[in-house]
């Protein structure tokens, strides 16, 4: 399991098992709290390129390889 702690305004970090392509990312909330959310069907390539990419923005990968792509699915 692979945690990313960059920094993010909405961000609060992602964790992302790359053999299963799966996510789960911690949202700061306007109360201090964190809430989680977990996807499935993550390219194993985006998640690949996240970890190899220490300065990526966490805002960018996450629009572009969760909310664009058709086939991440919310998972349990």
């Amino acid at each position: 399991m692979f945690v990313s702690t960059q920094s993010s305004s909405f961000i609060d970090y992602i964790c992302a098992d790359l053999l299963k392509g799966y996510v789960s990312v911690y949202f700061k909330t306007f109360n201090g709290n964190v809430e989680r959310y977990a996807y499935k069907n993550v390219s194993r390539r985006a998640i690949a390129n996240l970890m190899v990419q220490p300065n990526m923005s966490l805002g960018f990968w996450f629009n572009n390889n969760i909310i664009k792509p058709a086939r991440v699915q919310h998972a349990a």
